[in-house]
Formats: C-alpha cells, sequence, structure tokens
C-alpha cells in the first residue's frame, strides 16, 4: 500500500515494512524513474488483530458458518441462511465475500478483466541487485526472453511486469503480474516468465519461504444499486478497474457505511415512532422502517454520482490496457508517471472527480509520445462515448435524497508533496462528532 493511505486512516502501525520510494523500468539501459511516495507492506495479522479487537470491544457477536442465502421476512427484517441450518436475523445484511457474488446481486453479467500475479518470497545465495530502499513498483523489461522466442512474443502481445519487495541482502518477495487480461495470463506462464528473469538477474534461490498465487477480478459491472443487501469491498464494486488496488479505498468506505446505516435507521425509527401514539412497542415501531428505503440511502452514501462517474473512468483506463501489447503498455506508464504528482498519486488513489480525471487526461496525452496518443485515442472511444452517454442521460443520479458530499470526508486536497493524512484525519473526525448515535436500547 501507499503508507500515506494508511496514515490518513490511522493504521501505520499495521504497516510492518516501509520502502523511501518506488521505481519503475520500461528497458534495459533506460534510467529508472523513481516516485518519491513511500511503500510498505501490510502486516495482514496485526491488521486482522487489529479490526477484530475493535469488533469485541463493540460487542460484535461472532457465528462461525457458512452464508448460504438471504431473505427479506418484512420491511425491516433480513434472514441470514447458514450451512449449519441456524437463521441469522438483522435488519440489514453486509456481503464482504469478496467476488463471489453469494448474496449481493449485479447488474448484469459479470465480465471482468483479470489481474494475475504469481510470487514468492524467497531467501536468496549471493544477494540480488535491489536496493533495499527501494521497490521495485513495476519493471517492463523483457531482454531476459530474448533466447525464447515463443515466450518473447507471448509477453509482446499479453505483458507482464516484476513487482519487487527487497526486505534485506538476502531476502526479497517477487512478483511477476499481468496487470489486467482476459482471460487471465495463466500461472504456469507467470511462473515460468518470473523464473526466466531471476535467471537473468543473477538471482540464485535458497529457500522459497512463501508462494503466492494472485487472480483478481476488474472492473465489470457494479452491483444492482440500490437493493436490501450491502457490499463492501470486491462484492461491492471497489477494486481500481485500472491498477487492482483496493484496501484504502474498502477501509475507507467501511465507516461510510456503517455511520451512513446508523444515521438512517436513526432517521427512520425516528420518523416511525411519531407517526404513532407515544409508549408505541418497539417492535411495532420497527415495523414501520422500511430498509429498502434506508438500504437505498446507504448505497447512495458510498456510491455517490462522483464516485460513479469516477469509476466509469477508470473502466475506460482498463479497456485501454487491455489492448496494449508490450510496447505501447510502455509508452502508456511513462507519460501517466510523467503528469503531476497530484494527478498520479490521486488516479492511484481513487481520489480524482471526474472533472479532475479529464484534467488528468489532457495532461497525460500531452506529455505522451505518438505511439501513447495513438493507441489511447483509438482504445479510449468506446469508453468515452459511453461515458459521455451517462453524463447526457444523468446516468450517473439515483435520486434517493443523500448528497454527494456524503463521501467527501475521505477527499484529497491539494498540497505539497500530496500529503492529505492530517486533512482527512481531522475530516473523519469532525464527520464522527456530527452523527447521531442510537443508544443500546434503540438500535433494532
Amino acid at each position: 500500500v501507499w503508507v500515506d493511505e494508511f496514515e490518513a486512516m490511522g493504521l501505520a502501525d499495521c504497516v510492518d515494512t516501509t520502502w523511501k520510494r518506488a521505481k519503475v523500468q520500461f528497458t534495459e539501459g533506460e534510467e529508472a524513474v523513481c516516485l518519491d511516495r513511500q511503500y510498505g507492506r501490510v502486516d495482514r495479522r496485526r491488521l486482522k488483530k487489529r479490526l477484530l479487537d475493535g469488533c469485541v470491544r463493540s460487542g460484535v457477536l461472532f457465528h462461525a458458518a457458512k452464508a448460504r442465502g438471504v431473505s427479506h421476512t418484512d420491511g425491516w427484517r433480513s434472514c441470514l441462511q447458514c450451512d449449519d441450518g441456524s437463521e441469522l436475523f438483522g435488519c440489514a445484511v453486509l456481503d464482504g465475500t469478496g467476488h463471489s457474488r453469494a448474496l449481493v446481486e449485479f447488474e448484469g453479467e459479470f465480465d471482468p478483466g483479470y489481474q494475475g500475479a504469481y510470487g514468492v518470497m524467497i531467501e536468496v545465495e549471493k544477494g540480488h541487485p535491489f536496493e533495499l530502499d527501494t521497490m521495485f513498483f513495476m519493471d517492463w523489461r523483457d531482454d531476459h526472453l530474448e533466447d525464447d522466442p515463443d515466450m518473447l512474443a507471448r509477453n509482446a502481445s499479453l505483458p507482464t511486469f516484476l513487482y519487487t519487495m527487497p526486505f534485506s541482502e538476502t531476502r526479497i518477495f517477487v512478483e511477476e503480474t499481468s496487470l489486467v487480461a482476459r482471460p487471465a495470463v495463466p500461472f504456469p506462464e507467470l511462473k515460468r516468465r518470473l523464473v526466466k528473469r531471476l535467471d537473468k538477474l543473477g538471482v540464485v534461490v535458497k529457500e522459497v519461504i512463501e508462494e503466492e498465487y494472485c487472480l483478481i477480478p476488474m472492473g465489470g459491472v457494479l452491483p444492482r444499486m440500490p437493493q436490501r443487501v450491502l457490499g463492501l469491498g470486491g462484492t461491492g464494486g471497489m477494486v481500481h478497474p485500472a491498477t487492482g488496488f483496493m484496501i484504502a479505498r474498502t477501509l475507507g468506505a467501511a465507516p461510510l457505511l456503517v455511520d451512513g446505516l446508523e444515521r438512517e435507521l436513526a432517521r427512520a425509527r425516528g420518523e416511525a415512532a411519531a407517526a404513532l401514539p407515544t409508549g408505541t412497542p418497539r417492535e411495532e415501531v420497527l415495523a414501520r422502517v422500511d430498509m429498502g428505503e434506508v438500504t437505498a440511502r446507504v448505497w447512495e452514501g458510498v456510491w455517490p454520482a462522483w464516485r460513479l462517474q469516477q469509476r466509469e473512468f477508470f473502466n475506460t483506463g482498463m479497456d485501454i490496457l487491455l489492448r496494449l501489447g508490450i510496447d505501447s503498455t510502455r509508452s502508456f506508464f511513462a507519460a501517466f508517471f510523467k503528469t503531476s504528482t497530484y494527478n498520479w498519486q490521486g488516479f492511484l488513489s481513487y481520489r480524482l472527480t471526474l472533472v479532475e480525471l479529464m484534467g488528468f487526461g489532457i495532461e497525460f496525452f500531452a506529455v505522451g509520445d505518438w505511439r501513447m496518443r495513438r493507441f489511447t485515442t483509438v482504445s479510449a472511444l468506446p469508453g468515452l462515448v459511453t461515458l459521455i452517454q451517462k453524463l447526457l442521460t444523468s446516468g450517473f443520479s439515483r435520486q434517493v435524497g443523500i448528497t454527494e458530499g456524503a463521501d467527501n470526508g475521505v477527499r484529497w486536497k491539494r498540497g505539497e508533496g500530496g500529503n492529505f493524512s492530517a486533512e482527512m484525519r481531522n475530516s473523519l473526525a469532525d464527520k464522527e462528532k456530527e452523527l447521531p448515535r442510537m443508544t443500546a436500547d434503540e438500535r433494532p
């Protein structure tokens, strides 16, 4: 993750290793591009413990079973059916099951691109060529494939890059990654390319400590909005369609979703109680609550119009990347990282509004070479036509009463070095103070 994103959410203690900068290499002999932005590795166990401890402190009850289905028994209650035969009742169901799409319903056929990666944490015998204070974000060189014409040709049409995190003089994590393809580049092909790359770099593997197979669906249709089941993370459409990043977007959206649900429940319950005689039993008040309306407002808070516009723009970026070979991919990212720090960081971190993205697109086109301009112009046209059609027909608007500003607490303000941490923390703290809270007796 980018360290500033986790610092902004107060999760810096869940990053176990950091690198001062990231680096991108396009061809052999060409000077690498240095990205002056700290990168970090998330300690998954520490983050999980942090989140679970918060659940325990808040009185969350756990039930160990697999969810098999959900039904909505009346206007305000939902029933979750489990594989152990039990049924759990509540006012709302939140689906965080990744891309299984078990409970959340989608607008149409799910046809994403796929980011595939094969990686290993290894101990090496004779050292390695990587700088310990720099992570290799992208290495697009292909000279290691010159002795295998078939693989070189496959890489020319379906390019992959090396992603590297050095931990010591003898321990590194290396990963061969296909940024996006449809269908996915097979794992055996990724592994073979990685082996040839390590041979070229003179890296001799002493021990494989961990092995990673990664397949991330990117883009595709969003969940149907609104619907009674709420979605977060992969099942909520929060994977960046052009990069595969998700964790910061999901962790940033979680409090918006939960606070929005609590706020809307309190509002709906108050309206229902006001329409009934004083002293009406709690169950009768809750029976008047329309959870369909409540969850519609929550969906809108998580996916306001500007977020939908942003995602459509990112989908256009993914469509371009799906069409690029190795040479045009290099030209694409050479131009991408020549744009302003505000723009390329904002694009990677889900921060730019549609207007800002249009400005990014103009700058991107201006700094790119002729190859990039030609390919992106041809490849982007279908997506841009769709984007314009949706704007003209208000295809991004679901008029359910939530303003776009519901998500502004995690927006990035332009500033020196792109440091938005303090502003984001303060904004979220102010939002926390403003939210109405239900007491234990008031909770459904």
